[in-house]
């Protein structure tokens, strides 16, 4: 078997750079950039869940200001070690950016630095893979300096493995045949030295952080806590908002809040700690997991999780595998749980006709169907609302305060009078 070398030249993909860079094309500086999804279709994948990841994919790319114009899949047994993609794919995503003004092209799956290197010696636009995108939207969306410095710690984690390619440009710098120490390889040195120490420092940085917001919780005295949780972009915040009657930002993109906001709420006259958190998403980059520790430790602490899901999702069960699995990640997994199935305002099925024989799929069930089904079998309670309806709110609240009053009266046994 021929063994492959793991770069690759522009000209072994049979395209020429210099045609690719071109553009005769004026692009309007104020238009948002333009950009092509790539995905590859693996044999553990589907169509259907490929095209479920792209329109995630999308929604991120709108979230950070981007427009996606058109998307690239193949059919592969596992993505190239080397360009991601077949050769012949990946010049037909080169040619066509080339020929349609495209700023960039961004991947559904974190890219190696190798792969990285090689996609870039080919397309004429920038590359960017989804890890780097949900980073980029996260520095984007960050408004405490906790939130900055949590982000940049990821960022610079992601970076430090691939400033090999940032810096091809010297290679030419490089002393002669067989030596070693040109100016390119001094410079990428620097910039590791560089980058370990400023993680070294935004790591000591959030460490005191976390003992301050270790502190502040403990400070909150033994109310009952309670965290929301799910996926991005399900209602998290705007049923905070209504619960709690803050005014915690909202917005119908994804990661709308990056900072866990604790609030104040009685319900009746029982006190209790309600907290929402940064939202889930498939394929999370393990380095905001770990730098969004403290962020998380809310979750960690709670004793009760309120699970939102985005019921009018076509993917909503997927989602919740999603959240479920995060949370086991993180040791939350064994935390009660109140499911909430928001949106239901949005909320459309197919109905089938009475002489259609053939078995129901997801799609025909109505929300009537879904409680009788598998939603009926699980241990979690469940309620069904619309928080931007306020519909089932009521019913949310008096739900809510029977399970802190439950976990309130097993804390605190001889207080029940309050009730």
């Amino acid at each position: 078997m021929q063994q492959h070398n793991e770069n690759i030249s522009p000209a072994e993909a049979g395209i020429n750079p210099e045609r690719n860079t071109e553009t005769t094309l004026e692009r309007n500086p104020e238009a948002p950039e333009r950009a092509v999804l790539v995905s590859v279709i693996t044999d553990r994948g589907s169509e259907t869940q490929t095209r479920e990841y792209l329109d995630e994919l999308e929604f991120l790319a709108h979230t950070a200001g981007i427009e996606t114009v058109r998307r690239f899949t193949q059919r592969l047994t596992t993505p190239s070690s080397r360009i991601y993609m077949g050769t012949g794919k990946l010049q037909e995503v080169a040619t066509w950016c080339a020929e349609n003004r495209i700023d960039v092209v961004i991947f559904d799956d974190e890219l190696s630095p190798t792969q990285t290197r090689n996609i870039e010696k080919i397309v004429p636009c920038r590359v960017l893979d989804r890890t780097r995108l949900i980073l980029d939207i996260f520095m984007s969306r960050a408004r405490t300096a906790y939130a900055k410095t949590q982000v940049q710690l990821a960022q610079y984690e992601y970076l430090l493995p691939r400033l090999t390619g940032m810096w091809t440009h010297l290679e030419r710098q490089r002393g002669g045949t067989g030596t070693r120490g040109g100016a390119g390889e001094r410079e990428i040195e620097t910039d590791r030295r560089q980058i370990r120490g400023r993680i070294t420092h935004l790591k000591e940085e959030l460490k005191k952080i976390d003992r301050q917001m270790a502190t502040q919780r403990s400070g909150r005295g033994q109310l009952v806590r309670v965290a929301l949780v799910g996926y991005t972009n399900v209602g998290k915040s705007t049923l905070m908002n209504l619960v709690a009657k803050s005014d915690v930002f909202a917005e119908n993109k994804l990661f709308a809040t990056l900072d866990t906001t604790v609030r104040k709420v009685v319900l009746e006259n029982l006190p209790f700690l309600l907290s929402d958190t940064v939202g889930f998403i498939r394929k999370l980059p393990t380095q905001l997991v770990e730098s969004f520790k403290s962020t998380l430790d809310e979750v960690r602490e709670a004793d009760l999780l309120l699970h939102v899901v985005d019921i009018s999702h076509p993917g909503f069960e997927d989602q919740i595998k999603v959240v479920r699995q995060t949370l086991t990640d993180i040791g939350a997994g064994t935390k009660p749980v109140f499911m909430i199935f928001n949106k239901i305002d949005a909320f459309t099925y197919i109905k089938k006709e009475e002489d259609d024989l053939t078995p129901a799929t997801r799609e025909n069930l109505s929300l009537d169907d879904l409680r009788q089904t598998w939603m009926s079998r699980e241990n979690a309670p469940s309620i069904f609302i619309s928080a931007r309806e306020r519909i089932g709110l009521d019913r949310l609240r008096a739900d809510l305060y029977h399970m802190v009053r439950e976990i309130h009266s097993g804390r605190y046994p001889f207080n029940n009078f309050l009730y």
